[in-house]
């Protein structure tokens, strides 16, 4: 049976109040660090409805997905000779802002793993060993990622076996809270289990 992703729903007051006390407490960790760990505590508790349907893959690779250069690493079509399919897609709102995004997990022959990450590895901006957006984003120099959405468990955190490489990554915020708005894109490779993720985000 496939995994339920945790639903998004903004919980109560009582979320508020936790933010409020995390942000003045945790305030040594700069705008950037605040900002995702408010991020994934809003994310965690927004009910979103989320697609897994395989089957579905083309049509929001190449209707769906409405800025196709995030999505241009992202094969055509699931390739024949992949397994273990899985995918994760949904759109949303967030307090009025985007909430989006879009992965897609697979198992593929090991050379043409190895010859992938070679290739990506090659032009990627950024590049992160395990982990999520909350943990990257924190980095001296650190740019928001992803969630394992695809993951087999309720871990959303890649473990330290995948590498995360980051095709792009823009921030799009109107004021001084940086990555308040933005999008990243990228894959995951995890060599030793011949498994590629495709990502994107928008928030």
């Amino acid at each position: 049976m496939k995994r339920s992703l945790p639903t998004r729903r903004y919980a109560s007051a009582q979320l508020v109040q936790i933010a409020i006390i995390a942000f003045i407490s945790l305030g040594s960790i700069g705008i950037v660090g605040v900002g995702f760990v408010f991020r994934q505590a809003f994310n965690s508790n927004n009910q979103v409805r989320t697609i897994q349907d395989p089957s579905r893959y083309q049509e929001i690779r190449h209707k769906l997905w409405l800025n196709q250069n995030q999505v241009r690493h992202f094969p055509n079509h699931i390739p024949p000779n992949s397994s273990e399919v899985r995918l994760a897609y949904s759109r949303g709102l967030l307090q009025g802002q985007k909430n989006n995004f879009f992965q897609l997990r697979l198992k593929l022959p090991e050379q043409q793993v190895k010859e992938l990450h070679n290739q990506y590895k090659a032009i990627a901006k950024h590049r992160y060993i395990g982990g999520n957006t909350n943990d990257h984003a924190n980095l001296p120099n650190g740019v928001p990622t992803t969630f394992f959405y695809t993951s087999n468990s309720q871990e959303d955190s890649f473990p330290n076996s995948y590498e995360i490489l980051v095709l792009g990554a823009n921030d799009r915020s109107a004021s001084n809270f940086k990555w308040n708005h933005g999008d990243s894109y990228g894959i995951a490779i995890d060599l030793s289990a011949s498994q590629i993720v495709y990502w994107a985000e928008e928030w």
